[in-house]
């Protein structure tokens, strides 16, 4: 037991492993944080926690469950909808199942151009809980941008909309 606020702060910096195997602990994190919980802790700049750590984001992001609000839209064409915990699950669960059935697995590269929406959250995640890798733009990058970006990863899947809203104006973008 830590007497106070200033005592746990410096219990915090003295014993980094430590403190931050306890913060893994509290937090629930799912995941396995591996034997080591700090190596080059001398020099802050330096230190890597949980080195052999494995985890999964989409994971620890989806443990929640049930009818609350997991996520609110509101598109700029006044458009709004609200997803549940229970829906979000399913949405995610039938893309990773999409996205395995069309070969993509673990350490795959997937893109999207898609805007800022519930849809595209659920892609990301989707790939994450596979373990494949997400990057994604904003419809307004242009096509140019759009190249530039993603063919540096040569992606193995794409995925796009056809339209999105900008400055009060549909914009199309299936070509």
């Amino acid at each position: 037991d830590l007497p106070d606020h200033d005592a746990f702060h410096q219990w915090s910096i003295d014993e980094l492993g430590t403190f931050w195997s306890a913060v893994w602990d509290y937090c629930g994190v799912i995941g396995q944080p591996g034997p080591r919980d700090l190596i080059n802790g001398d020099v802050m700049l330096h230190a890597r926690f949980f080195p052999d750590a494995s985890l999964n984001f989409a994971e620890n992001l989806l443990i929640k469950h049930g009818p609350q609000d997991a996520l609110i839209f509101r598109g700029e064409d006044k458009m709004s909808y609200r997803w549940s915990w229970d829906q979000l699950h399913s949405t995610v669960s039938k893309l990773q199942q999409a996205f395995r059935a069309m070969g993509i697995g673990k350490g795959d590269r997937m893109s999207a151009m898609m805007p800022n929406m519930p849809e595209t959250i659920a892609c990301m995640l989707a790939t994450a809980s596979i373990g494949a890798i997400w990057s994604s733009c904003s419809p307004d990058f242009g096509e140019q941008g759009v190249l530039d970006r993603f063919g540096q990863i040569e992606p193995g899947l794409f995925i796009t909309c056809d339209a999105y809203w900008y400055n009060g104006k549909l914009q199309d973008v299936s070509d």
